[in-house]
């Protein structure tokens, strides 16, 4: 296992901010690791790198204990914490080869570390002149630098401009290939785009944690249908693999299904059996946004 984590509870004075945490991870995934403001997301990945610790449970990474060996961890673990920490003075090549004397790392990785995240064109430049973005790939060349095993991001792609995005999420896919990478994010569509697996947690307790295609096979489907006249909720029943049915007025219904096959199809036979015609026909998957929502805000 790359990263053990076995009920882990942290609190800060009176406030619980993780109870009982407990999740595995091996190399080659990239987990998506979810939460709403406040759930303990930070808080987990500053434990996981040896920054704080927890009050009870017990933290392994790459079989190292992070609590007795943290420095020993360390090594193991590239880091991007949400707020970037770098030495804004310094210019790009000197800042990498600083991070690079730290963990004895040969001076000639740097060159090939600052092509993988895309800052050649920049590298000549100081820190401060760089936009927010491209800081953003100075933090993530720093984590990247000593080839951890483990990578842990935390917002690793605030700042960045849709292209850059792009590039940055097809690089987090191509390192969760040979390492384990565990970031969190508040946007959906990364998770969707890179990730095998997600972890969502509320409270500092664990919701859900799931791959990504299970999640996706759940999706429930959404239909939302207009008729030409009146129509009571109960004749609904005919359909197959109804969850639900919400009125919306004016004829209009909001139908959802637990199924995977389109199910527009079978709403049309189900309008002529009934002697209705359907207006308005659209279609929405629950996404994982959706469930995102669904979940955190009970």
């Amino acid at each position: 296992m790359s990263i053990q984590v076995t009920s882990v509870c942290k609190t800060y004075n009176t406030q619980k901010a993780l109870s009982e945490i407990s999740f595995s991870a091996d190399k080659g995934q990239v987990i998506g690791f979810l939460g709403p403001n406040g759930a303990g997301k930070s808080t987990l990945m500053k434990i996981l790198t040896g920054f704080i610790k927890p009050d009870t449970g017990t933290v392994f990474v790459d079989e190292i204990d992070v609590l007795q060996n943290p420095l020993k961890a360390q090594k193991s673990i590239g880091y991007l914490p949400e707020h970037n920490p770098l030495y804004s003075d310094m210019y790009v090549r000197e800042y990498l080869q600083f991070q690079a004397s730290i963990f004895k790392v040969a001076k000639s990785e740097i060159e090939g570390c600052i092509e993988k995240v895309g800052l050649t064109l920049e590298a000549h430049k100081k820190i401060n002149q760089l936009s927010k973005g491209y800081q953003q790939r100075v933090g993530l060349a720093a984590a990247i630098l000593h080839n951890p095993k483990v990578l842990i991001l935390d917002e690793p792609t605030t700042g960045l401009d849709p292209n850059q995005l792009v590039e940055v999420r097809a690089l987090i896919k191509e390192l969760g290939k040979e390492k384990t990478v565990l970031f969190s994010t508040h946007i959906m569509q990364e998770v969707e785009a890179i990730c095998d697996r997600v972890i969502i947690i509320k409270k500092g307790t664990v919701l859900i944690d799931k791959t990504l295609a299970e999640l996706q096979k759940n999706y429930q489907q959404i239909i939302k249908v207009i008729f030409n006249d009146k129509i009571i909720a109960s004749q609904f029943h005919q359909l197959e693999l109804i969850v639900s049915s919400k009125d919306l007025g004016k004829n209009t219904w909001e139908l959802t299904f637990e199924n995977e096959e389109d199910m527009r199809p079978k709403l049309f036979d189900f309008a002529q059996k009934n002697n209705l015609k359907v207006l308005e026909l659209s279609l929405e998957n629950k996404t994982l946004e959706s469930l995102f929502t669904e979940l955190t805000s009970r």
